[in-house]
């Protein structure tokens, strides 16, 4: 039986993209998730072997971490989960606005999400990660999912960004730390689907802040996910998929 590759958040968007890419070549698929769309049971058809987690609760992920510390060995680890909660704002009367999360709140979720979990599991799982590599230098997988607001920030999304940027640096340090059998990268997309409700105008002003104006589709990612996974001299990198925003 062939090592599993583990993607966290598989319900929708790139997850799902991934599982079902990895599914289509044959590749042992284990994956996460936190809400119950059609696409859990179109990948649990397809072989995938599926746990609910909602990464926010702490039982439910040391009940994940057993489980997965069960299995002798992982080919890959991609963490792609994630939770995008702007920050709370200041009213007129500098107040801050009602929202669902206070600003502690805010913060303490998004670190909870995108930085506490990976570190986890990257920690629990080194043994099984690096058996998965076999004699093979560079032969098992760490991949962060970052954004490529890591490095610019956002003004209104200031948790969210500051907790991508911290998964970022995890992977230089994890990168050192697992050397030399499991490679350890980031990828920083920005915006590579448009969700159904976005409309015309939306999309032209946000295509407008790449030198690529183009919507670039699951397939970028999916490419170079491959593209790592084969490469036996690339770790501790992070892969920007942005269309050159940086330049605009």
């Amino acid at each position: 039986m062939t090592s599993p590759i583990i993607i966290t958040g598989v319900g929708k968007r790139i997850g799902y993209a991934l599982a079902k890419h990895f599914l289509a070549q044959g590749q042992r698929v284990i994956g996460t998730y936190r809400s119950h769309y059609a696409s859990i049971d179109e990948l649990t058809t397809l072989g995938a072997t599926l746990y609910p987690c909602d990464f926010y609760d702490d039982a439910q992920v040391r009940f994940l971490i057993a489980e997965l510390a069960k299995l002798p060995q992982i080919r890959a680890i991609i963490h792609n989960a994630s939770d995008w909660l702007p920050d709370p704002v200041l009213t007129k009367n500098e107040s801050l606005k009602s929202t669902t999360f206070a600003p502690s709140q805010v913060l303490q979720r998004m670190m909870q999400v995108h930085v506490s979990v990976p570190y986890q599991l990257n920690l629990a799982l080194e043994a099984q990660l690096r058996a998965g590599a076999g004699d093979e230098i560079g032969g098992s997988d760490v991949i962060h999912i970052t954004d490529y607001v890591a490095e610019k920030g956002s003004q209104k999304h200031i948790a969210y960004a500051a907790s991508k940027a911290a998964l970022h640096n995890m992977t230089l340090s994890f990168a050192a730390k697992f050397a030399p059998e499991v490679k350890v990268n980031s990828i920083a997309p920005a915006m590579i689907l448009f969700n159904a409700g976005d409309d015309a105008a939306y999309q032209q002003k946000t295509l407008a802040k790449a030198l690529l104006p183009k919507e670039a589709g699951n397939a970028e990612i999916i490419e170079l996910v491959d593209y790592l996974l084969n490469s036996r001299y690339v770790t501790g990198r992070c892969h920007n998929v942005d269309g050159g925003r940086h330049l605009r």
